[in-house]
């Protein structure tokens, strides 16, 4: 262990880490004095350095006892950095194309060191406000969620293997507590860390909080976050936890990551690339008015949600007489009954995916924490019109989900928000 107690690292420290530590020295070449770092956290909680030496590079991540952009004011535990690194390890033994290794896990100093998603990779929501397209991205994306969510699950998992995990992610319970603080109740109340673009969206979020339908459903949303534990879930599965290339696509950052519904996950990236979808005018200009990229994003969004329901089902079909108990096969016995409980199985599943992604929504329009999709729209009445349509959505997709019976009419629904 380089250091005996917790502390945070600068550029110089880092360095001293790492002259202390082999496993990580040996990665980099002979001038350890001579390193590149670059400290690039730009999320909400952690310090993030990139470190570049003459044979080698990689990325430590570390932990700090409170979130960062708010400060000490806001304390935040340390041992979230342990449940990333096991989640990180675990998702990366279902998906190991797209998740990036973990070299080294130092439960004293919250710290993970990783592999460098070197460039041409960016954040996936970065290459979304820019216009870019990702050919790969659904393909990619959805089976990492199929293979990710089924092999975790009591679908592929003996009981006993399960709750033993389950009970191991419980303690990443401040994190849980913070999602159904700034996702499920926030917006939905008058609350010190609400925020939205004002006074253009003040009557929007004032209806949010008076709107007793909503909020009969957000309950029911909350409730299953809490109690269902179904998959070991990224927990905070947005656009910008993904980096990507053309070629490539990495998820990173599963701190969240508890035994959980499985469509907070799916919902999350799904609701996320909605956002995006109705950031684009914001974005548009005389050269590009991203009507074609509008119509890329919503096939992505309609191809992400059929891939992943196929590979999930394939996954399912040839595992069914394997060691997972939410199916006995003596019971589930035939193809019929095989076809029928797949069937509402999916069902469920489609609608926690849009309340959940609904919900993921809501709370980046009238919460805490904003996307940079509508954030980087520098004329509020232009951002705020935004927002506005995507609330709209969101509000529907929550209170009717149940009424949704495939992807395509979420599609439709999306064009007809004008």
């Amino acid at each position: 262990m380089a250091f005996a107690e917790f502390r945070p690292l600068d550029e110089k420290s880092l360095v001293e880490y790492i002259k202390a530590e082999p496993s990580l020295s040996s990665k980099l070449g002979d001038n350890l004095d001579g390193l590149t770092i670059q400290e690039v956290g730009d999320g909400n909680l952690n310090f993030v350095y990139i470190v570049i030496g003459s044979s080698g590079s990689f990325v430590i991540k570390q932990a700090l006892p409170y979130i960062r952009c708010i400060g000490e004011s806001w304390p935040m535990t340390k041992e979230r950095a342990y449940f990333e690194a096991v989640a990180l390890k675990e998702h990366g033994r279902w998906c190991p194309d797209n998740v990036p290794e973990v070299y080294h896990f130092d439960r004293t100093m919250s710290l993970i060191c990783m592999r460098y998603l070197e460039p041409p990779h960016i954040i996936l929501r970065k290459g979304l406000i820019a216009g870019v397209e990702y050919p790969l991205l659904a393909e990619h994306i959805s089976g990492y969620m199929a293979r990710t969510l089924f092999h975790t699950s009591l679908l592929y998992r003996s009981t006993t293997e399960h709750k033993s995990a389950v009970a191991e992610f419980c303690g990443n319970v401040e994190l849980c507590r913070l999602t159904e603080q700034v996702v499920f109740s926030d917006p939905y109340k008058v609350s010190q860390y609400n925020r939205w673009t004002s006074p253009y969206l003040d009557d929007d979020a004032e209806a949010v909080r008076n709107d007793n339908a909503l909020k009969v459903e957000i309950a029911e949303l909350k409730s299953k976050f809490i109690e269902r534990t179904q998959a070991l879930i990224h927990g905070d599965l947005h656009t910008g936890s993904i980096m990507v290339t053309q070629e490539s696509t990495q998820v990173i950052d599963p701190e969240f990551a508890f035994y959980g519904p499985m469509g907070f996950d799916v919902g999350a990236f799904l609701g996320n690339l909605i956002l995006a979808y109705f950031a684009q005018d914001g974005h548009a200009d005389g050269v590009n008015d991203r009507q074609k990229y509008k119509e890329w994003i919503l096939r992505t969004l309609e191809d992400t949600w059929n891939l992943f329901h196929q590979k999930f089902i394939a996954l399912w079909d040839k595992h069914k007489d394997g060691s997972g108990e939410a199916y006995l096969p003596a019971i589930y016995n035939n193809p019929a009954l095989q076809h029928l409980v797949q069937k509402k199985f999916f069902e469920d599943l489609f609608h926690d995916t849009l309340g959940f992604g609904a919900a993921k929504m809501i709370r980046r329009i009238v919460g805490v924490a904003h996307v940079e999709d509508f954030e980087s729209i520098t004329d509020a009445a232009k951002r705020a019109s935004c927002e506005r349509r995507a609330l709209e959505l969101a509000k529907l997709l929550l209170k009717e989900r149940r009424k949704f019976q495939d992807i395509s009419g979420v599609v439709s629904a999306v064009r007809q928000i004008q």
